[in-house]
């Protein structure tokens, strides 16, 4: 991943330098120019982060190591991380504490399946989108999500609306890289505003329907009200940023629509976020291996995904699983090498020592359908690393993955010391 610094990164900037948009400041990206101009008061790199998911969890003889503690050898599907095994945490017994069965790997990141999400404050909105609203209009885009192909469901607002991934690379750089054109900018602008207009009409009737409606119907449409304000936010930032110029990406030399395979398009979605955390565009993004997709370009490959999890533990059958899932690692571990060759302005530390990684799902093993023992790892992110971990309590009982989440985002920057279906934290302190 060739990572050049954007062009203001050339030009002298006051660490105190500020660009002026509608409702007030938004504050620079760090740059490493800047740093000369105030060595008293060091600003420290953003937190970053980085979630990975597949649908059917993983092989657990050929995921989780034999021993717990620092001194593991890699299981196969995680000899791709083998370089970084002292910056990396895999957890053994944990899980959402649910009933086994296809559709539950939906509550991944919540613990929340959507069906029971009325009984929880939050509903089921999922890690990603608590650290995104938490950075808010900090950046461009508060979060990310690339993929080729949907199906997975990890992703959910705080409304319990899905939200789907982007699942073209074509895509995903004009999304993140592409420029508006002058008129395009006019056009984008009359629609935010005609938007908002709406959003205003629908305020003032939400304000008349209040009074003739009971307690419990009032609390739902304050709910609904929270949501359009949060939009007519959106749209404010949105309208803010739409007059600022995107850093430059050479998408020709990630990937060419002339080589379309699996390899090739993962690594495309994987360098753009890369680059897209390294220019502060974002700071939370998601990447999703899809149940459809299909593996059979990679070696050793010559059924479905899906397939292959029904295997009845037959050795071909579990040996093309494995290879699907070490795929998957593959393309992470290229990802993060890559963020760790990055030097963060001001720090001591790469890209990859300030983004929490977290790779995983919400169904233990597809071959039995288990939602129970997820395969979870972290990495990066600034911690001090347990290696392997057994979170069983001395009666057995699994950890909720949480707990975990809790963790994670208070390393975020977020004050809260429960999520969902939490019952404390995970002991991961940081660096």
């Amino acid at each position: 991943m060739k990572l050049v610094p954007t062009r203001a990164a050339t030009m002298k900037f006051n660490r105190r330098t500020t660009m002026k948009g509608f409702g007030g400041t938004l504050s620079l990206p760090l740059l490493e120019s800047s740093l000369h101009a105030d060595s008293q008061a060091a600003i420290k790199p953003p937190q970053r982060l980085l979630i990975v998911g597949n649908p059917f969890g993983a092989h657990p003889d050929h995921f989780f190591p034999k021993t717990y503690g620092k001194d593991y050898a890699s299981p196969t599907t995680l000899r791709g991380l083998a370089w970084l095994k002292d910056r990396m945490t895999i957890l053994s017994h944990t899980d959402h504490n649910m009933v086994s069965g296809h559709g539950r790997e939906i509550s991944f990141l919540s613990g929340v399946l959507p069906s029971e999400a009325e009984a929880f404050p939050e509903k089921n909105i999922s890690l990603d989108q608590v650290c995104a609203r938490h950075v808010g209009s900090a950046v461009r885009y508060p979060s990310v999500a690339a993929a080729l192909g949907s199906g997975i469901r990890m992703s959910w607002t705080a409304n319990g609306v899905e939200r789907y991934p982007v699942t073209d690379p074509q895509q995903l750089y004009d999304q993140l890289f592409l420029n508006l054109t002058a008129d395009q900018k006019r056009a984008r602008t009359e629609l935010l505003h005609k938007n908002k207009s709406i959003l205003d009409t629908v305020q003032n009737q939400m304000k008349l329907l209040r009074q003739k409606t009971s307690v419990v119907d009032r609390q739902r449409l304050d709910q609904f009200s929270s949501s359009v304000r949060e939009l007519e936010t959106s749209l404010a930032d949105r309208e803010t940023w739409l007059q600022k110029k995107k850093p430059d990406f050479d998408i020709s030399e990630h990937y060419s629509q002339s080589e379309v395979t699996i390899t090739n398009k993962y690594d495309a979605i994987f360098d753009m976020i890369g680059y897209a955390f390294q220019t502060d565009l974002t700071r939370v993004a998601t990447v999703e291996f899809p149940s459809e997709l299909n593996y059979t370009s990679i070696d050793g490959v010559n059924r479905s995904y899906h397939g292959c999890t029904h295997n009845g533990r037959k050795e071909d059958l579990v040996s093309e699983l494995v290879a699907i899932e070490s795929f998957q690692i593959q393309r992470l571990s290229n990802c993060l090498k890559k963020l760790d060759s990055i030097r963060e302005p001001n720090s001591s530390g790469s890209l990859l020592d300030h983004t929490t990684v977290l790779f995983g799902s919400g169904m233990g093993y597809g071959g039995t359908h288990s939602n129970r023992d997820l395969p979870i790892l972290v990495a990066g992110g600034g911690f001090k690393h347990r290696g392997h971990v057994d979170t069983s309590d001395r009666s057995g009982r699994h950890m909720p993955l949480c707990n975990l989440f809790v963790t994670l985002m208070q390393r975020f920057g977020i004050e809260r010391d429960r999520f969902n279906t939490s019952t404390g934290t995970f002991d991961l302190p940081s660096v």
